[in-house]
C-alpha cells in the first residue's frame, strides 16, 4: 500500500467485492476481477474462511490491492490484519473499529449513509467513507446530493451497483466504486 493510497484508489475507480460461499468459487471470483483488469479487491469477513481466502490470494497475487470488508468487530478487524489485508471495509461508523486500524497504520473505510455519519467518520480521522447501502439510498443522485453541502467528502459508494452505472457514480463524486454480485453473477 502506498503512502497516497486515497488517489491510488481513485485512480482504481473501482474495488471487485468478493463474498464468497467456499474458496475455490472466492479464487474464480479473484481471477475474473483480475482478467477483467481489477487490481483492488476486497475479500468480505462474511465469505467461507475468510482470512484463510485473502491471505492466499495476497501471496497468489502480490501485485493486487487486497482488503477486507464487511467488517464488525476488533476481532474481524484483527484477523483481517493477521490475514495480510492492505485496506479494511466495514458496512458500519464504528469509531473503536477505526481507531484500531488507525493504530495499526491500516488504511479504513468506515460505513455510513446519512449526512451526520459521514462526516462523524471524517471527524474521526477517515480519509474515505464507505456510502452504503448507496444504490438503495438514492443512487448517484444521492451521492450528487452530499457533495456540495459536505464539502465534496470522499465516498466510496457500495451496495448493489451495477457495473453499468459505474460512471453515474464518479460523475456524482463517488472517488471508487464496489461492484459486487452484479460482477460476479455469471461467475
Amino acid at each position: 500500500m502506498t503512502p497516497d493510497w486515497v488517489a491510488d484508489l481513485q485512480q482504481a475507480r473501482i474495488v471487485a467485492v468478493l463474498r464468497s460461499p467456499d474458496l475455490t468459487q472466492g479464487f474464480a471470483m479473484a481471477e475474473t476481477a483480475i482478467a477483467r483488469g481489477l487490481r483492488w479487491l476486497e475479500v468480505t469477513w462474511t465469505s467461507d474462511r475468510p482470512a484463510e481466502l485473502l491471505s492466499q490470494l495476497r501471496d497468489k497475487y502480490p501485485d493486487c490491492c487486497w482488503g477486507a470488508g464487511s467488517l464488525l468487530s476488533l476481532t474481524d478487524l484483527e484477523e483481517a490484519i493477521a490475514a495480510g489485508a492492505q485496506f479494511g471495509v466495514s458496512p458500519i461508523l464504528s469509531l473503536p473499529l477505526l481507531e484500531r486500524a488507525q493504530a495499526r497504520d491500516l488504511p479504513f473505510l468506515p460505513g455510513a449513509l446519512t449526512p451526520t455519519e459521514i462526516m462523524t467518520a471524517h471527524a474521526a480521522g477517515a480519509a474515505v467513507v464507505k456510502l452504503f447501502p448507496a444504490s438503495s439510498a438514492g443512487g448517484p443522485a444521492y451521492v450528487r446530493s452530499l457533495q456540495q453541502p459536505l464539502n465534496h467528502p470522499k465516498l466510496f459508494a457500495c451496495g448493489g451497483i451495477h457495473p453499468d452505472a459505474v460512471q453515474s457514480y464518479l460523475d456524482a463524486g463517488a472517488i471508487a466504486v464496489g461492484l459486487g454480485s452484479q460482477l460476479f453473477a455469471k461467475t
